[in-house]
This record gives structure tokens, sequence and C-alpha cells, in this order.
């Protein structure tokens, strides 16, 4: 199977992460609909603390166009995490329009799948 996440670290900005979701299954298990303004999981060995501040510069299915999306850092799974879960973080979208139209595409995209109850990378 291919990588269905690429994710860049950008190690001069610590707050900037930029993550490529390419498949339908792969949005499903990283978005976050129980977060209030909605939010997306990124995959990443980099340190965070919850609330810190990140931009995500975020790339959907087969979409050229990046969404960058402020957020800040509302979920940690550590490496070692139990049921072998992908060390990374969930990230918040925020409640401006860049915030509400990154939420408003997943869902878009996800449509009805967003009712399953397949787990997912943090639920």
């Amino acid at each position: 199977m291919d990588n269905v996440f690429d994710t860049k670290p950008d190690a001069n900005r610590p707050g900037v992460l930029s993550l490529s979701i390419k498949e339908r299954s792969a949005l499903y298990a990283a978005y976050m609909p129980f977060l209030r303004h909605g939010g997306i999981f990124v995959p990443t060995a980099r340190d965070y603390t919850l609330g810190d501040e990140v931009f995500l510069l975020l790339t959907l299915l087969d979409d050229a166009q990046k969404l960058a999306v402020p957020g800040k850092v509302a979920w940690i799974t550590p490496a070692g995490a139990n049921n072998n879960r992908n060390q990374g973080v969930g990230i918040e979208f925020t409640s401006d329009d860049a915030g509400k139209q990154a939420r408003l595409k997943i869902e878009n995209l996800l449509g009805g799948a967003l009712n399953s109850t397949r787990p997912t990378h943090t639920m």
C-alpha cells in the first residue's frame, strides 16, 4: 500500500506542518469531528504540548490546492501508544474562515462516512 500520509516538517519553522492525504479512508481516519471547530490528526515525531499554535498546510485527495489552516494542538498520541496508534498530534482548526473552509471541505469529501463506527487515529 502506498504511503497515504505525507508529512513534511519544516525545521526552521517548528509551528508549521504540511500534510497531504491521498485517500478517502485516510482522511476519515485522520479527521477529528468531535473537536469544536473540527480538526485533523497529523502524524509527526516532533514534540508538541497541548495548546501549541501551529499553521497547517493541508492537501486533500486529488485537489492540487493546499488549504492553509491555523490551529492549535488539542490531542497528542505519544510514541509507543496503546493499540499501535500512530505517533502524532491532533490539530483543532480555528473558528475563522480558514478553519471553517477546511472543516466544510473535509465533511463534504467524507459525506456519509462521518457516521461510520470504524476506528480512527484518535478514537
